[in-house]
C-alpha cells in the first residue's frame, strides 16, 4: 500500500511537470487543481497514517515537493500567459510610427505676472511669505492698526465665516505681514504674494476675488526716500527703463504717511490714452510708512525700527500688461483665451 501511495504522488508530480494550460482559464484551472483550497494534493496528507512509521518522513517530503513544483509551475505559466496577452494588445501597433503631438498648455497671465513681480523683488533681496487664506480678525484688521470701531472697516466688506465674528477670509494679504512681524524681529523684508477675497459686485472692472502682492520692509532708519528708491526700481524693471513714477497723498490704516503710486504710462508713451484717460500717468499700487501702532501691535519696537509697505493688485497689473479689458476673463477658464498666452510660457 505504501509503495503504491509513494507512486500516486510521484505520478502526480510528473503530471504538474508536464501540464501545458493555454488561456487565463485553463492556468486558473490549474491553480484550483493543485493550490485552491480543495486542492488533490491535500487528501494525500491524509493517508500518511497508513505509512510506516520509518517511512512518513519521506512521504511528508515528498507531498511537500509536489505541492512546491506545482506553485513554481502555476508562476510559470501565469507569466507566460499574461506575457502573451501583453503582446497580442501590441501586435497591431506600428511601434514605428511618430507620437502623437502634445499641445502644450499655457500659464494663466495672473501667473506669468506675479511670478514676473516677484522675481524682481527677489533681485533686491526679498523673501516670498505666504500664509493662511483663512485667517483670525486681529492679524486681518486689528494688528494692522484697524480695531472693531475704526471707519476704515467699511473700506472692505469682509466674508465671515458662517456662525464666527473672529474668523474670515482674508481681505488682504496684510496678514502675512502682521503674522511674520510677530514671529521674527527685524530686519524683515518680504513679498507676500496670494489670494484675497472681498464681498464685491463683479464687474469688467472689479471681483469678490483677486490676487495681490504686498511688500515690507523694517529696519533701523528705513525712510520714505528707501521706499521710493525701491518703487522706481520695481517700475522700471516691470514697465521699461524709462518709466517715471509720482506719489500722491493717500490713506491706509496701516500706513502714515501713505501714497498712491503712478507710472507714465507705459502703453501711450505718456503722451495720452484711454488707459491713462488721458493724464498720462496709470495708479498700480498703494504704499506709506509702516504705522508705528502696527509695529508696537506685532512686538516691534518703533522707536527703533521703522519700515515701509506697498500693495498692489496681480489683476490690475496683468490687465495693464496685456491690455485686457475685462478683468471676469482671467477667472473664466475660457481656452481661447488662456491660448493667447502661450508664448507667456
Amino acid at each position: 500500500m505504501s509503495a503504491e501511495i509513494f507512486e500516486k504522488v510521484k505520478q502526480l508530480i510528473e503530471d504538474i511537470e508536464t501540464a501545458s494550460p493555454q488561456t487565463k482559464e485553463e492556468v486558473e484551472q490549474f491553480r484550483l487543481n493543485y493550490l485552491g483550497s480543495k486542492n488533490i494534493l491535500k487528501p494525500l496528507m491524509g493517508e500518511i497514517r497508513n505509512i510506516p512509521n520509518e517511512q512518513k518522513k519521506a512521504f511528508g517530503q515528498l507531498v511537500n515537493t509536489a505541492k512546491q513544483v506545482a506553485e513554481r509551475k502555476f508562476q510559470s505559466l501565469k507569466e507566460s500567459v499574461e506575457s502573451a496577452i501583453e503582446d497580442s494588445r501590441t501586435d497591431h501597433l506600428d511601434l514605428t510610427a511618430p507620437g502623437e503631438p502634445l499641445e502644450l498648455g499655457s500659464r494663466h497671465p495672473v501667473s506669468i505676472t506675479m511670478n514676473r513681480i516677484i522675481s524682481i523683488f527677489q533681485r533686491i533681496g526679498f523673501t516670498v511669505a505666504e500664509d493662511r487664506e483663512i485667517e483670525d480678525d486681529w492679524h486681518n484688521f486689528t494688528a494692522m492698526n484697524t480695531p472693531e470701531d475704526h471707519p476704515a472697516r467699511d473700506m472692505q466688506d469682509t466674508y465671515y465665516l458662517k456662525d464666527s465674528a473672529e474668523m474670515l477670509i482674508r481681505t488682504h494679504t496684510s496678514s502675512v505681514q502682521a503674522r511674520v512681524m510677530t514671529t521674527q524681529q527685524p530686519p524683515i523684508r518680504i513679498i507676500a504674494p496670494g489670494r484675497v477675497y472681498r464681498n464685491e459686485t463683479i464687474s469688467a472692472r472689479s471681483h469678490c476675488q483677486f490676487h495681490q502682492v504686498e511688500g515690507l520692509y523694517v529696519d533701523e532708519g528705513v525712510s520714505f526716500a528707501d521706499m521710493k528708491q525701491t518703487l522706481l526700481y520695481f517700475a522700471q524693471e516691470m514697465y521699461g527703463a524709462g518709466t517715471k513714477i509720482r506719489l500722491r497723498p493717500s490713506y491706509f490704516p496701516f500706513t502714515e504717511p501713505s501714497a498712491e503710486l503712478d507710472v507714465s504710462c507705459f502703453i501711450c508713451g505718456a503722451k495720452g490714452c484711454n488707459v491713462c484717460k488721458y493724464t498720462g500717468w496709470v495708479e498700480i499700487l498703494g504704499c506709506g510708512m509702516v504705522d508705528p501702532n502696527v509695529l508696537e501691535n506685532c512686538g516691534i519696537d518703533s522707536q527703533k525700527y521703522t519700515g515701509f509697505a506697498w500693495g498692489m493688485g496681480i489683476e490690475r497689473q496683468a490687465m495693464l500688461l496685456y491690455k485686457i479689458n475685462d478683468i471676469r476673463l482671467l477667472f473664466e477658464n475660457d481656452v481661447r483665451f488662456l491660448r493667447q498666452f502661450q508664448s507667456a510660457l
